[in-house]
């Protein structure tokens, strides 16, 4: 599971330095939609922000100064935000297809880091995945591919979408 992270991951950032977030650093737009959907449910847990500071921290390989930068700028840009569009017509620009699916398996990931998928919390994945171009067939997969890696969860396979 690990290895596809870091592959994405990696993808992102091999034109952007570890050191500094450019306004437009495809790492913040990422960053602020784990934010967006951590808060979709009204509550952002400890295990959905330990899940994003490992994902980051071990994808983007930033020690703890540069980790706290990343996740303090994704969490202004999505205070700033009104929509979603801001993020994923960035990230549209800068992923293939592929890197887009993966995404939306990492925001999965955050979702169920609390053991809990809220209505609000599919509604977020379903709109930030309708911006990038995913497919109902493909976002509902990812879904259960997320929740089979989930502690504690057994696979889901109906499409209650």
């Amino acid at each position: 599971m690990f290895e596809r992270f870091q592959e994405f991951f990696q993808n992102l950032t091999k034109d952007h330095p570890k050191s500094g977030f450019a306004p437009d650093d495809p790492r913040i737009a990422v960053a602020a939609l784990c934010f967006q959907v951590m808060e979709a449910d009204g509550k952002i847990e400890e295990s959905e922000k330990k899940r994003l500071r490992k994902l980051l921290k071990t994808q983007y390989g930033l020690d703890g100064r540069q980790l706290d930068a990343l996740i303090a700028a994704g969490q202004r840009a999505e205070s700033e935000a009104v929509d979603y569009y801001r993020f994923t017509s960035d990230l549209k620009r800068h992923l293939n297809s592929e890197q887009r699916l993966e995404l939306l398996g990492i925001l999965w990931d955050i979702v169920y880091a609390d053991g809990e998928r809220s209505e609000m919390e599919d509604h977020a994945i379903w709109r930030i995945a309708d911006l990038m171009g995913i497919s109902d067939r493909e976002r509902v997969m990812k879904r259960q591919e997320a929740a089979a890696r989930a502690p504690g969860r057994k696979v889901e396979t109906g499409d209650d979408d």
